[in-house]
């Protein structure tokens, strides 16, 4: 069977959501701390950890979770009166918004959430954007105590720290994973469906081995000093349960699209209208007649679009010679597709102009794009 990248939220009847596989279309289309971490630097393979790092290490994470597990939320949608599916979030601020996925909202009528000391809290639903596949939802009341979690920042992640996913798979409540980041630059798809047949991606998604599983959708990715680094969003897997391989939204993400859903109940991305083939092989190159493998290839622009008012080229097919090469991105470089849709996403507003680098018959130009929004 292939793999399958699935939704990681629980539905009660037992069902899991299929992520669409499609050809890539275009964006639209601390390092942890902690004497345990220190010690297995320093430590030589074949040496055994002490006892004493081991008791540390397992005194850090209990008291991660006791500051931690308070904010996070089981989250119940009620469809027709009945659950029709779960999920969890963590409390955002302290005027008790809560993020979590929009799969998990997803067509709810009415939402409760349950925090883990039992108390039931209705929830009313206040923006989504399904392309980053987040949603917020804001309680009636936050209970006393209760504070909001700490965001970190995702660009200081790396491959290799401990993390850990708190949230409420197959139902079991205020269950805690460990695992590290086993990857970045991982790109997600919408489940939004362009006019196009294609689909939007949501780039510098983190990779992770730590256990997720159905129900631990839109639950906190978190580091060791208990600071958001990501929003559990799915797992790939033949059997829809965990697998070793699961996905988090960046926290940087939440940084940019939650304020929006806040305030608008939607965020609007900058908009450059193309599609990309990022992945050239050597055979593919000299068939296209390109200098080099590294870049985004557009192989169509959307008509009308900001690319085509610009003047970028398209291939007019995957395999098809002819089109551009972006290579640079105001002056940052391109050398594969998240490259190119990490820096729209997170470093651009609607209104900017950007400078392109790229090759063009074999000649190295500069194309400035007015953004648009997304459609």
């Amino acid at each position: 069977l292939a793999s399958l990248l699935v939704l990681s939220a629980c539905n009660v009847l037992g069902d899991s959501e299929t992520a669409v596989q499609a050809p890539p279309a275009e964006l639209e289309n601390t390092a942890v701390t902690g004497d345990v971490q220190q010690v297995a630097l320093n430590t030589p393979l074949n040496t055994a950890v002490s006892g004493d790092a081991i008791d540390s290490f397992e005194t850090q994470l209990v008291s991660l979770y006791e500051r931690v597990n308070p904010a996070v939320v089981h989250i119940f949608n009620y469809q027709g009166g009945f659950p029709q599916g779960t999920g969890t979030g963590f409390v955002y601020d302290e005027a008790g918004h809560v993020v979590t996925n929009n799969h998990v909202v997803e067509n709810g009528e009415r939402f409760e959430v349950v925090f883990p000391t039992g108390q039931r809290v209705e929830a009313t639903l206040i923006g989504t954007d399904v392309d980053s596949d987040l949603a917020v939802i804001q309680l009636s009341e936050l209970p006393a105590g209760v504070q909001p979690l700490p965001l970190g920042n995702s660009r200081e992640v790396q491959v290799g720290q401990f993390v850990v996913a708190i949230g409420n798979p197959f139902g079991q409540e205020s269950s805690m994973t460990l695992g590290i980041v086993s990857g970045l630059g991982r790109t997600l798809r919408s489940q939004r469906i362009t006019d196009e047949g294609g689909q939007y991606s949501l780039p510098a998604v983190i990779q992770t081995d730590a256990p997720i599983n159905p129900g631990n959708s839109g639950g906190p990715l978190l580091d060791l000093d208990g600071q958001v680094v990501g929003v559990n969003a799915a797992i790939r897997s033949t059997t829809g349960s965990n697998s070793g391989v699961g996905f988090s939204i960046p926290v940087n993400a939440v940084r940019r699209v939650v304020p929006s859903l806040i305030t608008a109940g939607n965020y609007t991305y900058p908009y450059l209208g193309v599609s990309i083939n990022d992945t050239i092989d050597l055979t593919q190159q000299e068939a296209l007649g390109l200098s080099q493998t590294n870049g985004a290839y557009v192989t169509s622009v959307s008509p009308g679009g900001p690319a085509d008012q610009a003047g970028l080229i398209g291939s007019g097919g995957l395999n098809q010679p002819g089109g551009d090469l972006i290579v640079a991105i105001n002056d940052e470089p391109v050398n594969e597709f998240n490259d190119l849709i990490s820096y729209l996403v997170f470093e651009t507003e609607v209104g900017q102009t950007v400078q392109l680098t790229v090759i063009r018959d074999e000649q190295t130009i500069t194309v400035p794009v007015l953004l648009g929004a997304r459609p």
